[in-house]
């Protein structure tokens, strides 16, 4: 069985577009996937990204066009102007590693996608314990208790490495695939990683 590794912000309006098809995607050719959310804002001090409003007009008018495109060719809803965003990712990040431990990679990105559509399609704030912990008693979790478990040393311990891990396999946007030792950056890419789990 292949594994995919998949990077992600969960405030990434391209994880949220790829997050569904990765799902299937996986599913069709038996392959797992671990999600690792990582500090996006960390990865770009790194690697010379820019956060969105430090970036010239040209680059901020382009990236809402693409949304656009993007969202419209996939038939998937995205509110291009979000009400809270960009968010603060953390506490939404380690809320997704508590889940993984306590549920399982499925549970997670259960999770991750409720997430995603919390901020592109819902106007949520990910930011906000309360509704943190609303979104997960969706999900299934006691959101309280998983709120309370994402505080733990040994979740921020995990968060950290996953960031340590992405900076070493060369990652520097999200979302982010790796398969095989190649790594895939963004979801239009995931017609690549189909045909290397193929392989």
């Amino acid at each position: 069985m292949k594994t995919i590794h998949y990077f992600f912000a969960p405030q990434s309006p391209y994880a949220y577009m790829g997050h569904e098809r990765l799902r299937k995607m996986a599913a069709r050719h038996g392959a797992a996937i671990e999600p690792k959310p990582f500090d996006l804002a960390a990865i770009f001090s790194e690697s010379g990204g820019l956060p969105i409003p430090k970036r010239s007009p040209q680059r901020q008018a382009y990236r809402l066009d693409e949304l656009k495109r993007w969202s419209g060719f996939l038939g998937l809803p995205l509110n291009p102007h979000p009400k809270f965003f960009p968010v603060d990712q953390a506490v939404a990040s380690l809320l997704l590693i508590a889940a993984r431990t306590q549920g399982g990679a499925e549970r997670a990105l259960d999770l991750a996608g409720a997430l995603q559509r919390a901020v592109w399609v819902e106007d949520r704030d990910i930011a906000d314990a309360a509704t943190l912990e609303g979104i997960a008693g969706d999900c299934g979790f006691d959101g309280a208790a998983l709120l309370e478990a994402s505080r733990a040393p040994e979740i921020r311990g995990q968060y950290d490495g996953f960031n340590k891990e992405a900076l070493e396999a060369g990652v520097f946007g999200s979302p982010w695939y790796r398969v095989d030792g190649q790594g895939f950056w963004g979801q239009d890419r995931l017609d690549f990683v189909e045909r290397l789990l193929h392989t």
